[in-house]
């Protein structure tokens, strides 16, 4: 899964919404190396820069040495899984933020990916599998997205949670889909941080 944020990045060009409100100004990729969205720059022309974050800054879990609200957007593609917390993750990447900007994170889809065994016998570093919402998991180790979302509190607003499956080919025999072009066995989940202002008065109003 070492080209999962080039292979979106069509998806995301058809998708208004990339352009003219997630990727706005000057960003963070945490996990992006070896392939970086500042790689992609000149496709959303409202980007402005865009920093790596990989194992020589440190870790990505804490993002210790960057200052609250540093950052007008912050974007992680197949990072999560492989940190040892991600409740913990996801209240720093919030946390770098400035208000009114996006997060917009990739994680694995259990089912698609890992396909009902953990640990993964397609990626050995993975600590965590993945799924939008269920009840009851196959997996031990599983998280749900909606939940992760929750853990952020009033200041986490979500615009999406979107399940990446249209490329997906359900019923094929087992093997990583992610080795060919165009699944990406994925979900995406798009946060906003609100501003004070929002978080008091308990949303968007007039």
């Amino acid at each position: 899964m070492t080209h999962e944020c080039a292979k979106s990045i069509v998806r995301r060009m058809h998708d208004p919404k990339f352009a003219s409100h997630y990727f706005v100004g000057h960003g963070l990729d945490v996990g992006g190396a070896p392939d970086p969205l500042s790689a992609f720059q000149p496709f959303f022309p409202l980007m402005t820069g865009c920093d790596t974050w990989d194992l020589p800054q440190g870790d990505g879990q804490f993002l210790a040495s960057v200052a609250d609200e540093t950052y007008d957007f912050l974007h992680s593609s197949h990072c999560l899984e492989h940190l040892v917390d991600p409740v913990v993750s996801l209240a720093n990447w919030l946390r770098v933020l400035k208000p009114g900007g996006h997060m917009v994170v990739t994680v694995p889809d259990e089912d698609m990916y890992e396909q009902g065994v953990f640990p993964s016998t397609f990626n050995d570093d993975h600590k965590w599998t993945f799924t939008v919402f269920k009840a009851k998991s196959w997996s031990d180790r599983s998280l749900n997205v909606v939940d992760l979302v929750r853990s952020l509190g009033s200041a986490g607003e979500a615009q999406r949670i979107e399940s990446l499956n249209s490329t997906f080919y359900h019923g094929a025999q087992r093997f990583d889909q992610t080795l060919l072009p165009l699944p990406e066995c994925a979900i995406e989940f798009v946060i906003r941080k609100r501003p004070a202002v929002e978080v008091a008065a308990g949303g968007r109003l007039p």
